[in-house]
Order: C-alpha cells, then sequence, then structure tokens
C-alpha cells in the first residue's frame, strides 16, 4: 500500500512577465479570480486532499503571498467591530494552522524541476505532490484528491494529464503510454515539450502532481534540459524504470491562468459557476452578443 501524501509543494517563484504591468509589485499567483487569488484555490484544492504541509518555494517581491496566508489583527478586529462575520469568515476560515506552511527560496530562476528540488528538505523522505497555480481547475471533486485517491491504487508518480492537439505538445510535458484504460496511462517514458512530429503522444501533464521521493536522486545533479533549464519531467523520466508513472484523465476544466485569455475565462467560468453570482453575470455576457 502506497503511503499517505501529507505535503505538497507549490512552486511560486516566477516574475509573471506576461501579466505585466499588474505583476510589477503583485505576485502573479495574487491574481483574482472572481473574488479569491490563484494561489488561495490551489492551497484549498490541497487542502480538500488531506494535504498537512503546504511548502512555497517562492523569490523577490512575494511578500503579499505571504502576508495573505498570515492574520491581518487590524482588518479582522474591524471586521469583528462592524459586526461583519461572513467577511470575517471569508478572510479566515480557508488559512492554514500555525506551523502547517512553510517558504523556502528559489534564489535562481532555473525551471520547475530546480524550484521543485528547492523543497527537497522539507519534504524528506515521502511521497509528496505538487500543484501550479497558473493551471486552476473546476471541478466537483478536488483534482489533487482525484489524485491521491489514485496514487493509493497504483502508487509511484501520478500526473494529471489532458488530450491536447497535436501542435500544441511543444508546449508541455507529453507522454509515451504504454497502456491505457481511458482513466489511468501507464506511461513508459516522458519527454518534455516535444515538437508535433516527434512527440509519442497526445496526453500532456497539467499542473498537478503526486511524486515519489525518488525524484529527488535525479534534480540533485543539476541537469538542464529543455530551454537550459532544469526540468522536472527529465526526473521523472529518469526514474520511470523503478517508480511505476501514471496519468490520470482528471474530471474537471482547466484554465491556464498564465495566459490573459485563460484567466479572463477562468473569471467568467468560475463566476458563472457561483449561484449568488450566475444570472447578474450571465446577463452581462449577453450585452455582448
Amino acid at each position: 500500500m502506497s503511503r499517505r501524501v501529507r505535503k505538497c509543494v507549490f512552486p511560486v517563484g516566477g516574475m509573471g512577465t506576461r501579466f505585466l504591468p499588474a505583476t510589477k509589485a503583485m505576485p502573479k499567483e495574487m491574481l483574482p479570480v472572481v473574488d479569491k487569488p490563484l494561489i488561495q484555490y490551489a492551497v484549498e484544492e490541497a487542502s480538500a486532499a488531506g494535504i498537512e504541509h503546504f511548502i512555497f518555494v517562492t523569490g523577490r517581491g512575494k511578500a503579499a503571498l505571504e502576508d495573505h496566508f498570515d492574520h491581518a489583527p487590524d482588518l479582522e478586529r474591524t471586521l469583528r467591530e462592524r459586526g461583519k462575520t461572513m467577511e470575517i469568515e471569508a478572510v479566515t476560515s480557508w488559512m492554514p494552522k500555525s506551523g502547517q506552511v512553510s517558504y523556502t527560496r528559489q534564489q535562481e530562476p532555473l525551471g520547475l524541476g530546480h524550484a521543485v528540488w528547492c523543497a527537497r528538505d522539507l519534504v524528506d523522505n515521502e511521497p509528496f505532490a505538487v500543484i501550479l497555480p497558473d493551471d486552476l481547475i473546476l471541478a466537483r471533486t478536488a483534482c489533487l484528491k482525484q489524485l491521491v485517491d489514485a496514487h493509493t491504487e497504483v502508487g509511484g508518480h501520478v500526473v494529471a494529464v489532458a488530450d491536447v492537439p497535436r501542435e500544441h505538445t511543444k508546449r508541455y510535458g507529453i507522454l509515451d503510454v504504454s497502456s491505457d484504460d481511458g482513466r489511468l496511462a501507464r506511461a513508459r517514458g516522458l519527454v518534455e515539450k516535444p515538437e508535433p512530429d516527434k512527440a509519442p503522444s497526445t496526453l500532456s501533464i497539467i499542473g498537478r502532481y503526486i511524486l515519489h521521493p525518488r525524484v529527488f536522486e535525479y534534480l540533485d545533479r543539476q541537469v538542464r534540459g529543455a530551454g537550459n533549464e532544469i526540468q522536472l519531467t527529465d526526473a521523472i523520466a529518469k526514474t520511470i524504470d523503478s517508480v511505476p508513472f501514471h496519468g490520470l484523465r482528471f474530471e474537471g476544466r482547466r484554465f491556464d491562468c498564465g495566459d490573459k485569455v485563460g484567466w479572463l475565462h477562468a473569471n467568467i467560468s468560475f463566476a458563472l459557476a457561483r449561484p449568488d453570482m450566475r444570472e447578474q453575470v450571465a446577463e452581462v455576457l449577453r450585452e455582448f452578443k
């Protein structure tokens, strides 16, 4: 039986240049979707999956993100004095407890593999999750919870996957599939951002991972791959002979919030999914027909 997944790494050291000037003084992970920042959605998803330790790999200019996961005494006191019970709930109910959050710095922008490697001592020798907050997923059952459930079945590495158009394979890590039951695909290999004519499939990794700690043995080598960066997918690929590797076709809809149009799409979709906003938002959208 596989060990329980208790820890989740959030690589949040990026500069968010695609959203400048909005991200000049604000971390991109603090961009709101409706009324919550992307990073809060990610932490709430992890919490719904049973995660107990939240590990943020940050960089310069991320103080607002760290403050978001701390109490704001002046604000909470003012809300309490004004009887704003619902507002107090909105800013405190989702917060991890004291001691559940850790921060470490990625001092150089050397890629996702390097960011995950920076968390190695906090993860220690146990399976762990990784969530990329830019990939926002609207689902009835939290995407990471779906991965955790699959991990109890098969162990090893389990990643969220989706089929993409072949011309888009050069944007993703692509699985070389050995067997596929329509839900779980077992992979014999993995290629980072292959050209369409060289891609072994169109099954791409979306920003959710459960990883065996053996991946750190290869990340320790600091070998650079695509884009001259230390690629997480390269390290995963090196372990496939000794660690089972599966891709899970998750139930839900993914939005690429690292892209302006994707972020706008997420705002509309998440607003329409809320009973308190659905009708008003639909009415606004009708103006653009």
